[in-house]
């Protein structure tokens, strides 16, 4: 993304769109009611001082829909993205959901091997690179329209988009339509396609935006990617639906985003970003003074992370729970207590429940499986049936692969994934409870808990441990310790002592390449 102020409209244009009457349920129409009431308000605040205000944001979705149409593309069409941050990408989604297309975001890390999976499986009419990736991707989707978008904006669509006056059609989508195709993070097993409505994405950024309170006041600090729910129909929704400026980074840098803090009131991030800001000498109370929340997600929050955090600045980072599939499905609230290792109660509209393997609801504390329903789950992956009937319960809930537990209170505390679990000699070992003992050891930064094959017991309980600068535990003392905390069936058989545990590019941790890696046998 270039530093330099580059409007998205010509100069003096004030022909910006607003949303069709015959809209319907368009997603489209919705982000654009609220945009075309701030016209010429800024809307993304770019690193150099540039700015986009509102309507130049809406005419250049008009002009990339235009182009698209005119490309012969019809309702339903997928429109891949394989590019980085930047408001033309911003302009290129409302421009494809507005034409009524399928928006299909891609992780610009993705391999060529990987690309030729996701386009020969969602079969895009169009889609967009990079341009320094033009030639390696020839021949990749040969039956798609292929378009190039640099991070400075530059490009074959803008350029042909730009040809293009800034009016198009708010095609008219159903709330059942989708609206975009997302793939898994396919850590385990075939990628899948999680197909979302455009009712899913509307309901659920209209519950954040009340259930979080975001305003015309905010200030959003966005350092997240856009490629997922998290950085694009979470942090990007509500502040569009709410008016708010966004201050639009093109990555995460931790000295910049605290630089930034003092012209913003909330900053959405996943724990990573915590743990290296809690490393910047400066972050403190002052720096943190207007800041209104913080929010982590995308992965667990550690408490200690929690507690160092609002011990430095004063604020109690707001947990909250989602998947791909679902959206937003928890959250602690804005008001009221947020609890420590807790993803808080469920939001307004989302029914969950603790399930056994059998289906049937479980006392409150008591650990079983996730289930949920509600206007933001989606219906379904994408041209798999079977796997989409096999994961929805005969009822219509829908099993979020995730263990938990619900106190009286409705607070959900997450255990760990079901397809993490461990069974060790028919005995079942929740990973989280043991990393949580083992996070707790002195010495010890974070760890990652998963099972591999074990002769006797079928798995072994293994676990991979980032030590702390400066200590040097062994792993037999580890082992003592845990086991003064744990059963002995819970604690590990085997430690592995690495560096840094691996990530996906949503920073979770990548357990598959930990089986993969360690699980020649359970020692």
């Amino acid at each position: 993304m270039s530093g330099d102020a580059r409007p998205l409209a010509a100069p003096g244009r004030t022909d910006y769109p607003g949303p069709a009457m015959d809209a319907r349920d368009n997603l489209y129409a919705l982000l654009a009611d609220r945009l075309a009431t701030v016209p010429d308000a800024p809307v993304l605040v770019l690193p150099g001082g540039g700015t986009v205000a509102g309507g130049e944001l809406l005419a250049e979705s008009a002009r990339i829909a235009r182009l698209l149409l005119d490309a012969g593309l019809e309702p339903g069409d997928r429109v891949a993205a394989q590019v980085d941050k930047s408001p033309e990408a911003v302009a290129l989604y409302l421009g494809a959901i507005r034409a009524g297309l399928v928006w299909m975001p891609l992780n610009p890390a993705y391999t060529r091997d990987e690309l030729a999976f996701f386009l020969g499986d969602a079969e895009p009419r169009a889609w967009v690179c990079a341009p320094e990736r033009e030639g390696e991707l020839a021949g990749i989707a040969p039956g798609a329209r292929r378009f190039t978008l640099g991070r400075d904006g530059a490009g074959s669509l803008v350029t042909e988009a730009r040809a293009r006056p800034a009016r198009a059609p708010v095609v008219p989508r159903e709330g059942s339509d989708l609206a975009a195709l997302l793939y898994t993070s396919g850590t385990t097993g075939r990628p899948k396609g999680a197909m979302l409505t455009h009712r899913n994405l509307a309901s659920n950024a209209t519950v954040l935006v009340g259930a979080w309170e975001f305003g015309e006041g905010d200030v959003l600090l966005h350092a997240l990617p856009i490629f997922h729910v998290h950085g694009l129909f979470v942090a990007t929704h509500c502040a569009l639906l709410s008016g708010a400026p966004i201050l639009f980074e093109p990555r995460f840098e931790p000295p910049r985003v605290l630089a930034l803090l003092p012209r913003a009131t909330v900053f959405m991030g996943v724990p990573t970003y915590y743990t290296r800001l809690l490393a910047e000498p400066g972050l403190g109370r002052e720096a943190c003074a207007g800041m209104r929340l913080f929010f982590a997600g995308s992965a667990p929050l550690l408490p200690d992370t929690f507690r160092a955090f609002r011990e430095r600045t004063g604020h109690a980072v707001l947990e909250r729970y989602g998947m791909t599939e679902t959206g937003m499905l928890c959250s602690n609230p804005v008001r009221g207590e947020r609890r420590p290792g807790s993803v808080g109660r469920p939001l307004p509209g989302v029914g969950l429940r603790i399930v056994d393997g059998e289906d049937l609801p479980l006392p409150a504390g008591q650990v079983g499986h996730v289930q949920v329903r509600g206007d933001g789950v989606f219906p379904g992956y994408w041209r798999l049936p079977e796997r989409t009937r096999a994961e929805f319960a005969g009822d219509g809930w829908f099993r979020t692969g995730d263990t938990g537990t619900a106190g009286e209170d409705g607070y959900v505390t997450l255990s760990g994934r079901a397809k993490d679990l461990v069974i060790t000699g028919g005995l079942n070992v929740y990973p989280k409870e043991v990393e949580d003992a083992l996070d707790a050891l002195p010495g010890v930064a974070e760890s990652a808990v998963f099972g591999v094959p074990h002769p006797d017991f079928g798995e072994a309980v293994a676990a991979a441990v980032v030590l702390q600068p400066g200590w040097s535990p062994s792993g037999e003392e580890l082992i003592s310790h845990l086991r003064t905390r744990l059963a002995g069936f819970k604690v590990p058989k085997t430690l592995h002592f690495l560096s840094d545990l691996p990530r996906n590019a949503m920073g979770k941790v990548t357990k598959a390449t930990l089986r993969e890696r360690f699980g020649g046998g359970g020692g």
